[in-house]
């Protein structure tokens, strides 16, 4: 119980250093930043340097794509629910799978914690890149549930750009994952495995994440504007919102939340059919 919370406590500084850099960079508001230490103490505490490193990578690789080329951006930002200062929901969103992998890994050990952590992180990973780069595409993104064409920012709507990097996203997460199996003198084969089982279980999460976007994400409609958005009850002008269609809980988090808890899923399974 010492080594824990010796840990846990490394794993609040380590969190709340990261928290500090995200909110002086903005990436991250004041509850962001609570958040980011709430699941950082966790994955860092709980699951040690490898599993803090992967969140690092997604929180740094995240961030500074959220600020890649904002100008540009700055045309469809009005249709996400939330800005690029991520919020205490979004982390935990964000982060809640892999922070509860963590946990599981300590209350009843087994390496799938280990391979659905990964699966959790990929996912996220990848819906995030394919979310800031996807949006630059220069043709225009198609539903996921029908394939017509819809505005760029448009909840489940897909490029060949943002599905490329859902992938490098997603296999960024498993390059640095097993790199670490590997240092700990896993077998090579084990660790191509984990390289691909991260791949696969982060681009079918991401595509988890468009397909509920698409289909049960609460949508919105600005009659100012004549727009389609995720915000709710005001636009980003000022008026009222309406919900449109989708369930009226289901927000942008709780899409991150399960899309990223698919990604867990499907990488366990994929991990102990092929293993």
């Amino acid at each position: 119980m010492e080594a824990v919370a010796l840990r846990l406590l490394l794993g609040l500084l380590l969190s709340a250093l990261i928290g500090y850099v995200g909110y002086a960079r903005q990436s991250l508001s004041p509850s962001g930043v609570l958040g980011a230490v709430l699941v950082g103490t966790v994955i860092f505490g709980l699951g040690g340097l490898a599993w803090g490193a992967l969140l690092v990578v997604f929180f740094v690789s995240s961030s500074a794509l959220s600020h890649f080329k904002e100008a540009r951006k700055a045309a469809v930002a009005e249709k996400f629910s939330k800005g690029s200062r991520r919020d205490l929901a979004q982390a935990l969103a964000n982060g809640g799978v892999a922070a509860l992998a963590a946990l599981g890994g300590l209350l009843w050990p087994s390496p799938l914690w280990w391979v659905a952590f990964v699966g959790a992180l990929a996912t996220v990973n990848a819906d995030t890149w394919a979310t800031e780069l996807g949006v630059l595409s220069r043709n225009l993104p198609r539903l996921i549930t029908t394939g017509r064409t819809v505005e760029p920012g448009t909840s489940g709507g897909l490029t060949l750009t943002g599905t490329t990097a859902a992938l490098g996203g997603a296999a960024v997460i498993g390059l640095v994952a097993a790199g670490f199996d590997l240092a700990g003198s896993r077998p090579v084969g084990q660790v191509a495995l984990l390289l691909i089982v991260a791949s696969v279980a982060g681009l079918a999460g991401s595509l988890a994440d468009s397909l509920l976007g698409a289909t049960v994400q609460a949508i919105y409609y600005c009659d100012a504007c004549g727009k389609e958005t995720e915000r709710h009850p005001l636009h980003a002008c000022g008026a009222p919102t309406r919900r449109l269609r989708g369930w009226r809980w289901m927000n942008n988090d709780w899409v991150n939340f399960l899309s990223s808890l698919f990604g867990a899923v499907a990488a366990a399974i994929l991990w102990s059919v092929a293993h």
